[in-house]
């Protein structure tokens, strides 16, 4: 008799660092099916709709023009405030969706992961892919106000390190998801983490060069605490892409250490990911 031959093997004591790649293959219709509800939810029964998409960093960066350009004085290099502003908030927006969002994969599937097999790794990946469609979004926004400065008489120069943005962004969506993953394992045990991120990733950003150019920061001590945050220098090189801002602003050594940083973080976040998932159930 021959042995029963089965298309998918569901096996509870698969470990490691795998990303499933096969598996996210066979399940392809979903993850795209997931990147559209990811997309299209957020907005949908709002009076202005995925406007929402331009109008958040625009907003941002105009409420950061009064407060710290007018109000507390913060330099921006000589660049316009609006444009400064918004080159840091395009980033960090990103960054801060996928790890806010995929910081709850466990806690806001639960009901969906508990009727039905698929990839779990399909959720926090569908999310970072989304967040991404917004990002492009928004930096097609930026590059409407580079145009409209450049034909008001303010010369900003992006420069040939524009190639190095898809570098940038896949950096921001490892670190993003590899963050994400490793908030959303601990989370199954300690709910409250969730809102300690939150408020962790605010707090974040004013340790990071979205609001001031990092060449302003005066004190040696401050500039290694802030130098420490691995957004920093992805967002001082999309910034010096995209602006042609003068500086030392050509962190190739650092952005290595960044890129090191992010494999060793999403291979860690891998590791607990996959071990939590299965049983993460019983804590749920």
């Amino acid at each position: 008799m021959e042995s029963d031959k089965w298309d998918i093997e569901v096996d509870a004591n698969k470990s490691g660092v795998s990303l499933q790649l096969n598996q996210l293959w066979r399940y392809r219709d979903l993850l795209i099916l997931f990147i559209k509800r990811d997309f299209s939810a957020q907005y949908k029964q709002t009076v202005l709709g995925p406007l929402w998409f331009l109008l958040q960093p625009v907003l941002t960066a105009a409420a950061y023009s009064i407060v710290f350009g007018l109000i507390a004085g913060i330099s921006t290099g000589g660049y316009p405030r609006v444009i400064f502003y918004l080159s840091g908030v395009t980033c960090w927006m990103y960054f801060a969706d996928c790890v806010n969002k995929t910081g709850t994969t466990f806690v806001t599937n639960s009901n969906l992961f508990s009727k039905v097999y698929f990839p779990r790794l399909i959720v926090p990946i569908s999310v970072v892919v989304s967040s991404m469609m917004r990002f492009l979004i928004q930096s097609l926004l930026l590059a409407g106000f580079i145009l409209y400065y450049n034909f008001n008489g303010t010369s900003i120069s992006p420069n040939i390190y524009v190639v190095m943005i898809p570098v940038l962004v896949l950096l921001m969506a490892v670190i993003g998801l590899g963050a994400g993953l490793l908030i959303s394992s601990l989370t199954t045990k300690y709910r409250d983490l969730q809102y300690l991120v939150q408020f962790g990733i605010t707090l974040m950003m004013y340790f990071s060069p979205v609001i001031f150019p990092l060449s302003s920061v005066k004190h040696k001590w401050l500039e290694i605490i802030i130098s420490m945050n691995p957004m920093t220098f992805i967002i001082e090189t999309f910034r010096y892409a995209v602006l042609g801002q003068d500086g030392p602003y050509q962190y190739w050594t650092q952005l290595g250490w960044t890129s090191v940083f992010a494999v060793v973080l999403l291979t860690i976040a891998l590791l607990v990911f996959n071990r939590v998932q299965r049983s993460f159930m019983d804590t749920v």
